[in-house]
């Protein structure tokens, strides 16, 4: 047998469903499902799941059908997470279910979407995805009898709540959902959620560099510059000198990937080589995550990351289109908020006052929560007085 795993075949410092801190719900347990296969298959069904599918990753949904959405990056970074986590002896279906739901609470128009609720939300604690995704999990899907939310475990929460590691300053809705439900902001999370974190810088680094040449926005051989890319463009084309572009470009986004992957497995094995944990507790004791790239894959991510953010996410295309959104969202939430009359029944109940702080948090939870397609209709409907609200 593997020394590094015990007879379940997972290793002693991945998360164990049977050694799981339960659901703020008290729940029967049991079935044929583990409790992090049934976190994974209610984040599936969550109505804020299938918006994914109209939410933009970079690129606004009506630009083309073959880009990515968040639905289809959710997807990748869940296929990764499980890869990663089943060649380290982790808990698979949790960094499946980490994968699958951490961009629920991203708005409509991406990131430009998060910048405009951001500055309409600043009077009243701002806005964060994290804490929106954790928000949308826990109270604003309504799909059980018995409470809001979806009722996760403890381990999926957590994870959720420290994508981005542990929490110095927490946003106000993890403070206040902490209080009720105290899921230690302070430490690292377990190394299925690590694995789910890391999945996703890999999988929306190399999507967008497929994208982005797809788009053409730059070329292939533009991105090739790059070491990391030009190892495997180099590669690609001494094994397939007559490639077409489009499959020579899948072939390098492939291979980037692997090469990635690859350096998250042997860096955190040295990793958990030099600390030599005993159980997931040792790993969110540690001063540092344990899933981690090596220094040299670091600064290739971070070269491709820049690469990207000047030839993509500043293109003047991107702009233009992102800038329009932007304003789009702006313009919802002020007349939203000074006239919480104009939601929809269900959101009129949780506004009260137009004006207020209760107002501003429900008109950022419906705006929040719509596709790229929906609150561009709405923005119509409010503002074109020829159209029908």
């Amino acid at each position: 047998m593997d020394p590094t795993r015990l007879p379940d075949g997972l290793a002693p410092w991945a998360v164990r469903a049977s050694d799981s801190r339960g659901r703020l719900h008290a729940e029967p347990t049991g079935g044929a499902r583990s409790p992090f296969q049934r976190d994974r298959d209610r984040i599936i069904h969550a109505t804020a799941f299938r918006r994914l599918q109209y939410k933009t990753q970079v690129f606004v949904y009506h630009e083309g059908d073959h880009f990515r959405t968040r639905l289809t990056h959710s997807l990748e970074v869940a296929q990764i997470a499980r890869s990663v986590a089943r060649e380290l002896a982790l808990e698979e279906d949790l960094a499946e279910a980490l994968a699958l739901a951490h961009d629920l609470g991203h708005p409509p128009f991406g990131h430009a979407g998060e910048d405009a609720l951001d500055a309409a939300m600043k009077p009243y604690g701002g806005f964060d995805h994290n804490a929106q995704s954790l928000k949308a999990v826990t109270a604003l899907e309504t799909r059980y009898a018995g409470f809001d939310g979806l009722n996760l475990t403890w381990e999926t929460l957590e994870g959720l709540a420290k994508h981005n590691g542990p929490l110095r300053r927490p946003s106000p809705y993890i403070v206040e959902y902490d209080r009720l439900h105290p899921l230690d902001l302070t430490t690292h999370a377990s190394a299925e959620a690590q694995v789910a974190a890391l999945a996703d810088d890999i999988a929306y680094n190399n999507h967008d560099l497929d994208d982005g040449v797809k788009a053409g926005l730059f070329t292939l051989e533009e991105a090739a510059t790059l070491p990391l890319v030009k190892t495997a463009y180099d590669a690609a084309r001494q094994q397939h000198p007559t490639l077409p572009k489009d499959r020579a470009t899948s072939e390098v986004v492939r291979r980037v990937i692997n090469a990635m992957v690859n350096d998250v497995v042997a860096e955190t094995r040295r990793r958990i080589a030099a600390l030599k944990p005993a159980s997931a507790a040792d790993i969110r004791a540690h001063d540092r995550p344990v899933v981690a790239f090596s220094d040299a894959m670091m600064e290739a991510n971070n070269e491709l990351r820049a690469f990207l953010f000047q030839r993509m996410y500043r293109h003047w295309r991107v702009n233009r289109t992102t800038q329009k959104c932007k304003r789009a969202l702006q313009v919802l939430f002020s007349l939203l908020h000074g006239e919480p009359r104009l939601l929809p029944p269900w959101w009129q109940d949780k506004a009260g006052d137009p004006g207020s702080q209760a107002a501003a948090r429900a008109v950022c939870d419906y705006l929040a929560g719509m596709t790229d397609r929906y609150a561009l209709e709405e923005h119509k409907r409010l503002t074109d007085p020829t159209i029908p609200g």
